[in-house]
């Protein structure tokens, strides 16, 4: 991986686009979190991701979140037992979008620079996370793909990768509060826990 570093002051965080793929969470242990499928609305700020069945991974960790990150709410679904629980998010970081105060570090080229169809140049973001005390390293595409982010805290640093992502939402409906849902109360947040998407996976 060849890089460059730029001291350019200009540069200010990208958005990106809807987006559906696939996303893969491991620690820096080499322990396999979970693989998944994702749907972003980044307009409305939605995130759903489902643990992959036909993916297996060592990981026994099955998730279904959907999360709403302007209301700073979401919800862990159990579609099988058609269950949920609704809980506070106190952290709206996730590693599908750059934070808007996230400082523009470097680009560099994944593969070769010099060979023809055989490098990606990327952009690398990091700053601190939002209410944790932790920190981020994001690289994205020149078109605001999220490629990896890793985010560290004292007590763990998990891995964000994405792969097959596609422009687009292709199930909207899987950004809906399924009915058994709707009307589902908000849970107390116990003291000392700090509810993020981050947190889903420790």
């Amino acid at each position: 991986m060849t890089t460059t570093i730029k001291a350019d002051y200009h540069h200010r965080p990208c958005h990106s686009p809807n987006m559906t793929g696939q996303m893969s969470v491991m620690s820096l242990k080499g322990e396999m979190k979970t693989h998944g499928i994702f749907t972003y609305d980044s307009t409305g700020k939605k995130l759903r991701f489902r643990t992959n069945d036909s993916h297996p991974t060592n990981s026994s960790l099955g998730l279904d979140l959907l999360m709403f990150f302007d209301k700073h709410v979401f919800y862990e679904i159990d579609s099988k037992n058609q269950s949920c629980e609704k809980k506070s998010l106190q952290s709206i970081d996730h590693p599908l979008d750059i934070p808007d105060d996230a400082k523009f570090c470097t680009s560099m080229t994944a593969g070769s620079a010099s060979i023809e169809g055989e490098g990606l140049k990327v952009n690398m973001w990091t700053g601190s996370m939002h209410n944790i005390k932790g920190t981020f390293s994001m690289f994205v595409t020149m078109g605001c793909l999220p490629l990896t982010t890793l985010y560290s805290t004292d007590s763990a640093s998990i891995f964000f990768s994405t792969i097959e992502v596609e422009n687009e939402i292709k199930e909207p409906e899987l950004l809906m509060v399924p009915s058994y849902c709707e009307h589902q109360p908000l849970e107390e947040t116990p003291e000392g826990t700090l509810n993020s998407f981050f947190n889903e996976f420790m």
